[in-house]
């Protein structure tokens, strides 16, 4: 393989021309530089990126953190597709971690990604970290938050308007004529799942329905098998629910898997309700009414706002707040006589 001596003399160009090239600077001139990137690829050039980093003049290293929970969920799929597509576009590489939802697995890869001296980390936090990553941002690097807010403290991010879409969710199934209607949910360490209880209750107080702590199951948001168990429990109830409000798409597909295996036919005998517009959605029947987040514009938003904090460091942050929508299909109808 090259290296950069041999780029630059077969370029006519000087070793520092050549790796101005490689680190986007506009000291060079267009021509020179598009002489030298022919040669790099003739010669099947490929910068060291260690050594790439130690040159840059503005002592960035091209790199970019991403922590997310799972990346088998298509919802964090579509946003790390988001966040990518600007990332490359700014010449940046991302370096992707799932945490599991494991606060010592998510505690590692903030010190793996802070040892790789990355410009920033994208994350959706968990409250218990706030003071940590308080100490990382001390250091000077920028951290965005999406998906779910950090507490009180002041970092850009990225959320959905999530009570609105608990509201939106579990006011629709009112308009069916629900009353009974469950909701499987997850830790308040999580704001997203939180508010979207929180507006799942409103809906309820302000059409003089009481909130009946048993229709209300908190598990791993990670595991259909979980859902699928809280919906059989909650299927079995004295007096079961005539609707479910799922609060993300693997919760949802634990809950039809539970209903199926009941013998109980969607939306005739019980409606549902889920979080996200994933490609199954329209594919399953009845295809399903679900509270529709545009996760691929979260990841170029989260994106866009570290590119700002890349250019200004001292600019303020800012949270943007995006709006659901909702999607009604087949799973959802007025409840059984």
């Amino acid at each position: 393989m090259s290296n950069l001596k041999e780029v630059a003399k077969k370029a006519n160009v000087s070793i520092t021309t050549v790796s101005r090239v490689i680190n986007g600077s506009d000291k060079v001139n267009p021509k020179t530089s598009e002489r030298v990137k022919k040669v790099m690829t003739m010669l099947d050039y490929q910068p060291n990126r260690v050594a790439q980093r130690l040159r840059t003049a503005n002592g960035r290293s091209k790199l970019l953190g991403l922590i997310i929970p799972d990346i088998k969920n298509q919802f964090y799929s579509n946003i790390v597709r988001g966040i990518e597509d600007v990332a490359y576009g700014n010449d940046y590489a991302v370096i992707l971690c799932n945490s599991d939802e494991n606060p010592n697995k998510e505690r590692f890869y903030l010190e793996v990604l802070k040892s790789e001296s990355v410009d920033g980390i994208i994350l959706p936090p968990i409250l218990q970290f706030g003071e940590e990553i308080e100490n990382i941002i001390k250091t000077g690097i920028p951290i965005i938050c999406f998906d779910r807010k950090l507490g009180n403290k002041n970092v850009d991010t990225v959320v959905i308007d999530n009570e609105m879409g608990g509201y939106i969710a579990t006011s629709h199934l009112i308009d069916k004529g629900h009353k009974q209607i469950a909701i499987l949910t997850s830790s308040i360490l999580f704001s997203s799942f939180s508010e979207r209880q929180k507006g799942y209750e409103r809906a309820l107080k302000e059409n003089g329905i009481e909130v009946d702590k048993r229709l209300i199951r908190e598990g791993d948001p990670r595991s259909s098998d979980n859902a699928k168990l809280m919906t059989t429990k909650l299927i079995n109830l004295d007096n079961p629910p005539t609707a479910i409000f799922a609060t993300n798409n693997l919760m949802t597909l634990g809950a039809i898997e539970a209903i199926n295996e009941q013998n109980l036919k969607i939306p005739e005998e019980i409606s549902i309700i889920g979080f996200d517009d994933v490609s199954w959605a329209k594919a399953i029947t009845p295809p399903l009414t679900v509270v529709k987040q545009p996760a691929y514009e979260m990841g170029l938003k989260a994106a866009e706002l570290f590119f700002r904090k890349v250019e200004d460091k001292s600019s303020e942050p800012v949270e943007i707040v995006m709006e659901p929508s909702l999607i009604i299909r087949q799973s959802t109808a007025s409840p059984p006589k």
